[in-house]
């Protein structure tokens, strides 16, 4: 079972995920604070980590597009709900909800 290792502003936390599964969905699972509002389509960018170690895998045409119409992202940041965990992880929450200022929205469906 791979393991993911995330880093939000309060600390760092580490646990196990499904193979196969959302990397949104096991991040919120876990307990950790992560921002989305789309419902897991690329459409919004809430749900933004940064991939500092593993292989977050191939990453397809819609969330590619999603992400070039933002500026100056590193190339090293995915949409957790395009993201589906293959490999052990270490990332970085980008935005929380608690320090948003926005509610989640719908929650992403597997």
């Amino acid at each position: 079972m791979p393991r993911i290792e995330a880093e939000t502003a309060t600390g760092v936390q580490t646990f196990e995920a499904d193979e196969n599964r959302k990397l949104v969905l096991a991040i919120e699972d876990a307990g950790i604070d992560i921002l989305h509002r789309c419902g897991g389509n690329a459409k919004c960018t809430t749900c933004r980590v940064e991939i500092l170690a593993g292989d977050p895998g191939e990453i397809e045409e819609g969330e590619r597009n999603r992400l070039a119409q933002e500026v100056d992202l590193p190339e090293n940041v995915r949409l957790s709900c395009q993201v589906r965990v293959i490999d052990d992880l270490k990332v970085k929450v980008i935005r929380q909800a608690s320090t948003s200022g926005l509610a989640a929205g719908t929650r992403p469906a597997e």
